[in-house]
């Protein structure tokens, strides 16, 4: 197994695709933190799958954008486990609609969701790794949304380019002490945050997708996996659209 005896810490792990990377680290191997802001049920039913399958997990409440709350969130995982080797920032939430209609507080909560929240958890998580001296993995995902944009996405456009930002300068700061830092860019995915577009819209998206088809959430979580490995040892600072070509 890739992780066996890594201790790694999950946002937004109680549905989609951190759900996915929760369950894939933890076939891994991994000890796995399942975060979740308030969906209890779906975080445990997370664990209960892991454990059901012979992992270890543990469910932590916190809302991530608040930064004594990704402290907290840090803290329970070593309390629980001794210390943590990787970190997935996967915690984020959409407020679409086009700029002239967009309100302040669309704006905000994006940004505080899906940007400092990875601001958070990877100053809180640092510190132990540093202290440490074991190195560690922190994947941060983004969207090919940061990439290329999207119509009435400017807020989370916005927020996930940011994490691109972010992710390579901290990758700098951080790579001399073997920490890796690393972004997962996913494109159109099928999860329960999507299931609700229109056929017409999921057919016209399909038109400029080169691979002709809408992703897995798994798809994305073998990418976070194999980042978190020591295979992606000498990557760093890089980042890995996983979107079917829709970035090219």
């Amino acid at each position: 197994m890739l992780l066996e005896g890594k201790i790694a810490v999950v946002t937004g792990a109680s549905r989609g695709i951190g759900r996915a990377i929760a369950a894939t680290l933890a076939a891994e191997g991994a000890t796995v933190v399942v975060n979740y802001q308030a969906n209890a049920a779906a975080a445990e039913e997370v664990v209960s799958a892991i454990t059901a399958a012979g992992g270890r997990a543990l469910a932590v409440a916190a809302d991530v954008s608040d930064t004594a709350a990704a402290e907290g969130l840090i803290k329970a995982a070593i309390d629980a486990f001794g210390h943590i080797d990787i970190v997935v920032n996967n915690a984020g939430t959409t407020r679409d609609t086009l700029l002239l209609s967009m309100k302040e507080e669309q704006w905000d909560v994006v940004l505080a969701t899906n940007l400092k929240s990875v601001f958070n958890v990877c100053k809180a998580a640092a510190r132990p790794m540093l202290r440490r001296k074991q190195g560690g993995r922190i994947i941060n995902i983004s969207s090919v949304s940061g990439i290329v944009g999207q119509p009435g996405q400017t807020n989370y456009a916005a927020s996930k380019a940011g994490i691109i930002g972010f992710s390579k300068s901290l990758a700098k700061e951080l790579g001399s002490r073997g920490i890796t830092v690393n972004v997962v860019a996913p494109g159109f995915v099928l999860t329960d945050l999507t299931a609700g577009l229109s056929d017409e819209l999921v057919q016209q998206t399909l038109g400029y997708i080169p691979l002709g088809r809408w992703g897995q959430a798994q798809e994305i979580a073998h990418a976070v996996a194999f980042l978190a490995s020591d295979r992606a040892s000498y990557i760093t600072g890089e980042v890995l659209r996983v979107d079917g070509g829709i970035g090219t």
